[in-house]
C-alpha cells in the first residue's frame, strides 16, 4: 500500500527566485530533477500566476510543469487536465481567493483527484488561499488582531486534503492569531498552523510537521483546553480560552500531530549585531 504524499502550506509572498529555499523544497519532495508538477492558478485574478509558477518550477527542475486552466466548474471536470492531475508527482495550488477556490473546484472531480490521490502518494502544496483551501475545515475570512473574539472568523469547508489541522496564512504578517484562536474555539478537535510569509509548514506522511522558510510556523494546540466562553460571548467580545498550548517552530523546529509533541532541531536563525 502506498504511503500519503507530503502536504506543504506555505504562509504566501514566497521567494520565487532560483534561491527559493521554500519552492525547492517541494521540488525536491516530488522527486528533484525531472519531476511532473501541476499548477493550480484558480484562486488568482490575475492572468500571469500560472505561467509565472511554471517559469519557476522549470527552473528548479521540474520536466514541463503544467498550468491547469481551472476557472470554470466545467474545467474542473475535463478529462485533459484531469489526466495531468493522474500522472503529476506534485500539485502546487496558488494564492488569491480562498472562497474562488472552494467556489469553483469544491464538489468537482478535480477537487476529490487531489484528495484521494494524496492518499496514494501524490505531494500537495498550496501558498497564502492554495494553503488554507487544504484543511477540511478552512478559513474564509476574518477579523486582524491577537485576541480572539466572538464571530471574528468565518469558517468555509476546504478540500479536506488534511483533516487534523487548519491553516492560516500571511500569519505573523497579518496579525492572525486571533482569528486562528477563534477557529480553534469552535472546534478544538483541529491543530492550528499559522504561516508566516516565506514559511511552510511541510507535513510528512507520519504526521510530522516540519518548519522551513524565513520565518515561523505558530502551532496552536487546543487537546488540553479546559475553558472556552465561545458559546456565551457576542459579536466582537473577547473570548476566554484556559490551557491552550502554543509553540513557535522555526526552520528546523517539528510538531508531531500525533504525540502532539514540538522540538526544535539544528542551528535556529539568529541575526548579527547587539541588541537594542
Amino acid at each position: 500500500m502506498s504511503s500519503r504524499g507530503y502536504i506543504v502550506p506555505i504562509g504566501g509572498a514566497e521567494d520565487r527566485s532560483a534561491d527559493s529555499a521554500v519552492l525547492q523544497r517541494f521540488v525536491e519532495i516530488c522527486g528533484g530533477e525531472g519531476c511532473r508538477i501541476a499548477i493550480i492558478p484558480t484562486a488568482s485574478q490575475l492572468p500571469d500566476t500560472g505561467s509565472t509558477y511554471q517559469k519557476i518550477f522549470a527552473e528548479l527542475g521540474a520536466d514541463r510543469p503544467k498550468s491547469l486552466p481551472l476557472f470554470r466548474r466545467e474545467d474542473a471536470e475535463n478529462q485533459e487536465w484531469l489526466g495531468v492531475l493522474q500522472r503529476a508527482d506534485g500539485v502546487f495550488i496558488t494564492g488569491g481567493n480562498q472562497l474562488r477556490l472552494s467556489t469553483i473546484l469544491g464538489g468537482t472531480s478535480t477537487a476529490a483527484m487531489v484528495r484521494e490521490r494524496n492518499l496514494q502518494g501524490l505531494h500537495v502544496a498550496g501558498t497564502s488561499a492554495g494553503a488554507a483551501i487544504l484543511s477540511e475545515h478552512m478559513i474564509a475570512y476574518g477579523k486582524e488582531g491577537s485576541t480572539p473574539r466572538g464571530e471574528s472568523v468565518a469558517l468555509a469547508p476546504g478540500f479536506g486534503v488534511i483533516g487534523e489541522v487548519i491553516v492560516d496564512q500571511h500569519f505573523r504578517q497579518r496579525d492572525r492569531l486571533g482569528r486562528l484562536l477563534t477557529a480553534l474555539a469552535y472546534n478544538p478537535r483541529l491543530i492550528g498552523l499559522g504561516v508566516d510569509e516565506d514559511t511552510a509548514a511541510v507535513i510528512g506522511p507520519s504526521g510530522d510537521v516540519e518548519a522551513i522558510g524565513a520565518g515561523a510556523v505558530t502551532v496552536v494546540d487546543p487537546t488540553q483546553l479546559s475553558y472556552s466562553s465561545a458559546d456565551e460571548v457576542g459579536p466582537g467580545q473577547a473570548l476566554s480560552m484556559l490551557n491552550v498550548r502554543v509553540h513557535i517552530l522555526v526552520k528546523g523546529g517539528t510538531f508531531n500531530l500525533i504525540d502532539r509533541q514540538a522540538a526544535q532541531h539544528g542551528t535556529v536563525p539568529s541575526e548579527t549585531g547587539a541588541p537594542n
